[in-house]
């Protein structure tokens, strides 16, 4: 498996410069963009969400500048989505992730010992790194999840799923009921 590194690298950092991936080669700095890890972002009833059926909105708001991986964003969502699939029953709820990893990642990794690094190791110069995953940018005040359902009965059991996703992203957050 291969090893990540930790969110503290990149989580309260601006969003670095030159990494963006253009149609024209010559303008892309970032040559390989590393796959997306979200698979849905939206979840439950899609068509009773249209017809305008759900009378309660909670949103995630982050309190803070962050970057989110994209990892982080999909471990949150399939643990809100189980957690909302057995609390609401018959899809009575619908679930969104408003956020999306846009920035990509670098590492410049560095080899620390043995004849590896001899070879390899370029120090500072030509220190642009590879690729390595990506990031959604969420200015504070916006959301990141937003959850609709019905029944005043039900918001306790919403608040409690979106409790254990606090943890998965590590980041200042606010349950807000609109």
């Amino acid at each position: 498996m291969v090893v990540v590194r930790r969110a503290k690298a990149y989580s309260k950092r601006k969003p670095i410069a030159n990494t963006r991936r253009s149609k024209i080669q010559q303008l892309s700095y970032v040559k390989m963009v590393p796959t997306q890890k979200i698979v849905k972002f939206n979840m439950g009833d899609i068509k009773g969400f249209n017809e305008g059926k759900f009378n309660i909105k909670m949103d995630i708001i982050s309190l803070e500048n962050v970057q989110i991986r994209d990892l982080a964003l999909e471990a949150a969502r399939q643990s809100l989505h189980k957690d909302f699939a057995v609390d609401f029953p018959n899809n009575g709820y619908f679930l969104r992730c408003n956020a999306y990893p846009h920035n990509i990642l670098r590492n410049n990794r560095v080899y620390s010992g043995g004849s590896k690094g001899e070879r390899i190791q370029t120090g500072m110069s030509k220190s642009f790194g590879s690729p390595e995953g990506r990031a959604a940018v969420i200015k504070a005040g916006k959301s990141v999840f937003t959850m609709y359902f019905n029944g005043d009965d039900n918001i306790p059991k919403a608040r409690v799923s979106a409790r254990k996703q606090f943890l998965n992203c590590l980041v200042q957050q606010k349950l807000l009921r609109l």
